[in-house]
């Protein structure tokens, strides 16, 4: 490995770390437009963070292993992992969508959006790391991709954070200390690479795993028990506009790699 390596790979997680400053448009927002599209916000996210996992992370774990069924174990493991920690941090959770209306903030769903977010930040990281070791070409591909990638996850990602009781400045700075673990996970790699293999299947379906929880057990039920409640048309199109930013994602690294 030479200097030119690892100066890449490190210029190139940090350029994904600073992807995250985009969700600081939600500063200059009046409390009544960001209450009025939270709802939307929330199902965006429900929309990101599934087609994230089946579009993405699942697909990227299963072409990477020779056991198909390791990645299922780790994706269970992941939903129980997420489980266990949630109900540790003993919060109540509240299904109300306009911010500042919970008694207890902020609400465990938040905290584990951050935990999700920071292991996806990490996994990216590592693919980084590399794909730079592989080919500097490919490396620069992949880090195009992932910036595309994370644009609407970090807008999702915010809305989730501000609804889970963070004040905006707070929210915004979490938000892109999460999005630093990409840094550390393509520092790991290079530091690791040079005595052992990271197996990077199971990291991506243990992310799978978190995200799948945190969307089905968390975020859909506030959909479903909203006080200003989004019509059902609006809510499937929000999803469904999620799902499918996931999946032009996925067409254009398919074209650039």
């Amino acid at each position: 490995m030479d200097w030119q390596t690892i100066v890449m790979t490190l210029a190139a997680a940090t350029l994904v770390s600073l992807v995250a400053l985009c969700s600081a448009f939600v500063l200059y927002i009046n409390e009544s437009t960001l209450a009025r599209w939270m709802p939307i916000l929330i199902a965006l996210a429900v929309g990101v963070l599934l087609g994230d996992v089946f579009l993405h992370l699942l697909p990227d774990a299963l072409k990477n292993s020779d056991d198909t069924g390791s990645i299922f174990l780790w994706t269970l493991a992941g939903i129980m992992v997420f489980y266990f920690i949630e109900q540790t941090l003993h919060w109540r959770h509240d299904h109300t969508i306009l911010p500042g209306t919970s008694e207890q903030v902020p609400k465990s769903y938040a905290k584990m959006s951050l935990l999700g977010d920071g292991a996806h930040n990490f996994v990216d990281g590592i693919l980084i790391a590399g794909s730079f070791l592989a080919d500097p070409v490919l490396g620069v591909a992949t880090t195009v991709a992932i910036v595309i990638h994370e644009i609407p996850q970090e807008i999702s990602d915010i809305a989730v954070l501000i609804h889970g009781g963070y004040e905006r400045k707070r929210a915004v700075f979490l938000n892109f200390l999460c999005a630093c673990s990409c840094i550390a996970g393509a520092a790991c790699t290079l530091i690791v690479a040079q005595f052992m293999s990271l197996s990077l299947p199971a990291l991506l379906a243990l992310t799978a795993g978190g995200f799948i929880y945190v969307a089905t057990s968390d975020l859909i039920p506030l959909l479903r028990n909203v006080e200003v409640r989004l019509p059902l048309q609006v809510q499937v199109l929000a999803t469904i506009t999620g799902i499918a930013c996931m999946q032009s994602i996925l067409w254009v690294e398919t074209l650039m790699l």
